[in-house]
């Protein structure tokens, strides 16, 4: 087989067969894959299903903490999962460049696979295409997903009322820092890695544990603030945020200060943030600190009507600012 993808590896022909048996099948290889066919048909539990899908086409493929294929996993199971549902299957379409080392395609499939199965989804049907030299940064991948979701879980922005806490899982923008220090050659010390991990399982018994929970969120492009902003207008509250109880790591907020960011604008993602009755804020909590993923999680917030729509930030030293959506994108290419 070719070391590097070929045009020919998108024609349909041999080797593009050659590329399914020898790349795809070994590692996404399950009972739903193996066919071949044009779809898999598969069973699901009674009641409702969740969907989603996403293109992921970040620059670089490879970065402190993460890569592509483990961020396409990720980045699905985790929009599943903050909408309620339990991810199950997941497909996986590649555009690959012409030139592409095969080894550097090995890699990020390997990576799926590997977080596929830490997530506990299986990946059970896929598309290839090939396109000139020049045409796709080396490597693009579009992920679709589906879960069951259970008729009891009502999970929305609407639902958001007065009183109702604000909980962030862990700490904000490694991964806009992660890729930030790739792509300038940032040596951070100590380095930071991108934070990108599936959050389904953690998520699943949260939900178990506190029924009430009103609406959950993988605040990613455009981070926490944009998360909440949509938040505040979709419910016609205001949120307000404590900064002294959201944590940034020292070396985030340094390359933030270096570049003009804001931490809490950049992307994140391995982190969820969740809007939840007080009174279940304790049971949430602790289900959160037994997992790895959630050991930093914290109220960050309070929900008000003072003024609807808002989110406004109480300061460390005393004072108050409202803090809207950016206008623009601080960090492209970021998934």
């Amino acid at each position: 087989m070719e070391d590097r993808i070929l045009m020919a590896h998108g024609s349909g022909g041999k080797l593009a067969k050659q590329l399914t048996e020898e790349v795809f099948l070994p590692a996404f290889g399950n009972s739903l894959l193996a066919p071949l066919e044009d779809a898999s048909v598969f069973s699901l539990p009674r009641g409702k299903v969740g969907m989603t899908t996403d293109s992921y086409v970040v620059k670089p493929l490879f970065f402190p903490g993460g890569d592509i294929g483990r961020l396409a996993v990720s980045g699905t199971v985790n929009d599943l999962a903050v909408s309620g549902a339990v991810p199950m299957y997941l497909s996986a379409g590649f555009i690959l460049e012409e030139g592409l080392p095969l080894s550097t395609l090995k890699r990020v499939v390997s990576s799926m696979a590997a977080t596929a199965r830490e997530a506990g989804v299986k990946i059970i049907t896929g598309d290839t295409k090939v396109v000139e030299k020049g045409m796709a940064d080396g490597l693009y991948i579009n992920t679709a997903g589906v879960g069951w979701v259970d008729e009891r879980c009502q999970l929305g922005a609407k639902s958001i009322r007065p009183g109702d806490q604000i909980i962030v899982t862990g700490s904000l923008g490694e991964h806009g820092v992660a890729i930030l220090a790739a792509r300038e050659g940032l040596e951070l010390n100590p380095e930071v890695l991108s934070d990108v991990a599936p959050l389904n399982k953690m998520l699943q018994e949260l939900l178990e544990t506190a029924p009430g929970i009103k609406a959950m969120r993988d605040p990613t492009r455009g981070g926490l603030v944009t998360t909440l902003n949509e938040w505040a207008e979709t419910a016609g509250v205001a949120i307000r945020l404590k900064e002294e109880n959201l944590t940034v790591l020292p070396q985030v907020a340094g390359a933030c200060e270096l570049f003009g960011f804001d931490p809490l604008y950049l992307a994140n993602e391995g982190k969820a943030v969740i809007a939840l009755p007080a009174e279940e804020v304790p049971a949430a909590l602790k289900v959160l600190h037994r997992h790895h993923y959630g050991k930093g999680a914290a109220v960050v917030g309070e929900v008000t009507g003072e003024r609807p729509g808002m989110v406004i930030l109480e300061t460390s030293i005393g004072g108050q600012r409202i803090i809207d959506m950016l206008a623009g994108e601080q960090l492209p290419r970021i998934c």
